[in-house]
């Protein structure tokens, strides 16, 4: 059975302290035996306070991006093995917001795919369409070619370290959420675009998260749909209260 999961995406909120007075309230909030996996992605900065602090808790820490390369003059970046020279297993590639603002193209997030794996990480892989996709019939054309741009190149035994996370840019920081039949329609059609090219025992095991607007009060129907398996989380991940709400409803 493919496992639950739900990941906070902190982006570049939280300094130190701030950090540190978030996790204790999630880990005073957070239920201890829950089945599905908790994610949270702080800044690079706060990254291995956050791994000790969460050292003894059922909380997992992953970096919300890395470079492609090992090392050398890529001044502000960070490397895969810096990342689990701290502890960090974890790496969220693609996010939209790195695609937009950063300008990082299918070609590098395969490129960062690879140099992932090959330090035995897990990646939370992002994609989604913009508005003008969706209203111009484009969407699944457009996720289908982010798939393959991403991550065809990989082989199946290499799924085992895979989580995909469907984010509609629309719905991303906007208020707007895709309704729970839309996610359903959009991560139905994820599941067999895998099935297709990698089998089905890959698809029926790889978790497709939904992100965008996820809050407290619609997480449960979102999450009741068959092929949605969780969610990667904005904004409420910044508040201990929604998180722990929106982690009871998977």
């Amino acid at each position: 059975m493919r496992q639950k999961i739900v990941a906070g995406n902190w982006k570049m909120h939280k300094n130190a302290e701030e950090t540190e007075d978030l996790l204790n309230d999630l880990i005073d909030k957070l239920p201890n035996d829950i089945e599905a996996q908790i994610i949270v992605a702080p800044t690079f900065v706060n990254l291995s306070s956050a791994v000790d602090h969460l050292e003894f808790t059922n909380i997992g820490v992953a970096a919300q991006n890395m470079h492609q390369n090992e090392s050398g003059a890529y001044t502000g970046e960070i490397s895969a093995a810096m990342l689990k020279s701290i502890g960090v297993n974890i790496v969220i590639l693609g996010h939209s917001e790195r695609r937009a603002y950063f300008h990082e193209t299918d070609t590098i997030l395969a490129q960062k795919v690879t140099t992932a794996l090959k330090h035995d990480m897990t990646i939370i892989f992002c994609f989604g369409e913009e508005l003008k996709d969706r209203q111009n019939k484009q969407h699944f054309n457009v996720v289908e070619n982010q798939l393959r741009d991403g991550l065809f190149h990989i082989e199946n035994k290499d799924w085992e370290q895979i989580v995909l996370a469907y984010e509609p840019v629309w719905a991303i920081g906007t208020g707007e959420t895709a309704s729970p039949d839309q996610a359903q329609e959009m991560h139905e059609f994820i599941r067999e675009t895998i099935r297709k090219r990698f089998g089905s025992d890959v698809a029926e095991d790889v978790s497709i998260l939904y992100g965008g607007s996820v809050k407290p009060d619609n997480a449960k129907e979102i999450f009741s749909k068959p092929d949605v398996d969780g969610g990667l989380i904005g904004g409420a991940a910044l508040k201990a209260d929604d998180f722990a709400a929106i982690v009871n409803s998977i």
